[in-house]
């Protein structure tokens, strides 16, 4: 009995001290990460930007010297004329470029840093695609106001079918548990559902069926159990990654023939939206040609735990195929290469394509890559407009609860970018906003330069380790 006791106390004092030190590490990630909060008394969604020159993104075109007035984070009217309003903030817009907010709608997010990241190169939405159950915390507490983020959608857990593929997926047996999966992440407030490899056709019925039923749309990854027309259905809202057109009827070739077919037959389905997400390929391609990429100044701004396990993990897979076939240097080029073709194939088919970057695994930085996607669509043969709208009107359009965004009109969310110059004329003008809106808070360029420093010099390993143990134990 007294050894008991002892064991007893000895996990006891064990526990304690765990519990202290979690403590201790989210009481740090607070404080570090505060200059993200929003201050009701010093911050207000009411705001004019006067003679600024509008693009409305519902046609390709430019509304010159106009004055956008804002109230409530609401686009409430845009005008010809200056009417100053008492107690409302006046931006001078002279000779500067008003554009919708962009939107990443394929990135995973670690933590709120990755939030200012997105922020600070002009994206004012994005689609997390690997829901956790921090993310629902996270959801809850930008959508109360009380950070500054892009407006935050996230899928739930990545559903794969019975083989196992990696802890990071969610294994599902048969139709029933898929069904029930399904009604659970809708009660949990979820906003999509996120289909991976391996599901088979019963199990990806009971998907389809039940999201109908719960009204809840979903995002595809392509299953290689199912053939690749299989994923044209109405409740799938977007198929994901030029890659998997390749890997799927492509069959691994470069084959523009089999491309004319499945080409043809998204048009002929007509419903579909495409998610290209063309940098995280190539980003296989850089980590090839770069054996110190790793080492760069620009890989602190990924999450330390993701730079730490993933980064690494996929930068020593593809050296070691480098080192076992060289080449696969040039095999990657060229399928990157042949990414282009489809995106301009797509495209010109009337295909809704919409931007993408799978930012934050691997590589594939939060927030920049978004401008390294763009420009490989106009490498593709998009005109800037097209581009820009793959980022707006097209990533908005896609699911019901993005629409009130994605255009400057009445009525829309503020999520908006000042830039310097024409991004109808040279993109580039995207990378280094002046001033972003999100949902009418004016954040000034200083203020976007702080939020790139605050993420750069973050050390929030553990505390990551620890949302991803969460979902371990939750999930599984």
């Amino acid at each position: 009995m007294k050894f008991f006791k002892i064991l007893f106390k000895l996990i006891s004092g064990i526990l304690l001290l765990l519990l202290i030190a979690i403590s201790f590490i989210f009481l740090v990630e607070y404080y570090n990460s505060s200059y993200l909060e929003i201050d009701d008394h010093n911050s207000t969604n009411d705001l004019i930007i006067s003679n600024v020159n509008v693009i409305p993104m519902t046609a390709d075109t430019i509304y010159k010297n106009q004055t956008v007035i804002i109230k409530d984070g609401i686009i409430n009217s845009i005008q010809s004329k200056t009417q100053l309003q008492e107690g409302i903030e006046v931006i001078d817009g002279s000779n500067k470029f008003l554009a919708p907010g962009l939107i990443d709608m394929h990135v995973h997010v670690w933590d709120e840093y990755e939030l200012g990241l997105y922020l600070a190169n002009g994206v004012t939405a994005v689609r997390n695609v690997w829901g956790l159950p921090m993310h629902l915390r996270l959801k809850e507490s930008i959508n109360a106001e009380e950070i500054y983020s892009p407006n935050f959608y996230t899928s739930g857990p990545k559903l794969t079918g019975p083989e196992f593929i990696g802890d990071d997926n969610l294994n599902l047996t048969n139709p029933k548990e898929a069904a029930n999966k399904i009604i659970d992440y809708k009660k949990r407030g979820y906003d999509f559902i996120k289909t991976y490899y391996g599901l088979t056709p019963e199990i990806y019925d009971a998907i389809i069926d039940q999201a109908k039923s719960s009204d809840i749309d979903i995002i595809a990854h392509p299953s290689q159990k199912v053939p690749y027309s299989y994923h044209f259905n109405n409740q799938i809202k977007s198929i994901e990654h030029a890659e998997d057109i390749v890997q799927q009827p492509l069959n691994y070739s470069l084959d523009t023939l089999k491309l004319k077919e499945v080409v043809s037959d998204f048009a002929d389905y007509g419903k579909a939206n495409f998610c290209p997400t063309l940098v995280v390929y190539n980003n296989i391609y850089q980590m090839l040609i770069d054996d110190n990429i790793l080492q760069e100044d620009r890989m602190n701004y990924m999450n330390p735990l993701i730079k730490m396990v993933d980064s690494e993990a996929q930068f020593n897979r593809w050296q070691n195929s480098k080192s076992n076939d060289s080449s696969v240097v040039s095999n990657i080029k060229a399928q990157h290469d042949f990414h282009l073709k489809i995106v301009k194939d797509l495209n010109d088919a009337g295909v809704n394509i919409i931007c993408g970057t799978d930012a934050g695994i691997g590589v594939t930085m939060p927030g920049k890559s978004i401008h390294k996607e763009l420009q490989f669509y106009s490498e593709a043969g998009l005109s800037n407009f097209e581009v820009l709208k793959t980022a707006t009107i097209n990533a908005a359009n896609t699911h019901e609860l993005m629409s009130n965004m994605g255009t400057i009109e009445k009525a829309k969310i503020a999520n908006l970018i000042l830039l310097n110059d024409n991004p109808l004329e040279d993109l580039s003008t995207l990378q280094n906003p002046a001033a972003v809106i999100i949902n009418g808070h004016y954040l000034s360029q200083e203020f976007l330069e702080l939020l790139k420093q605050e993420a750069l010099e973050r050390n929030n390993l553990l505390y990551t380790a620890l949302f991803y143990l969460e979902n371990l134990l939750v999930e599984k």
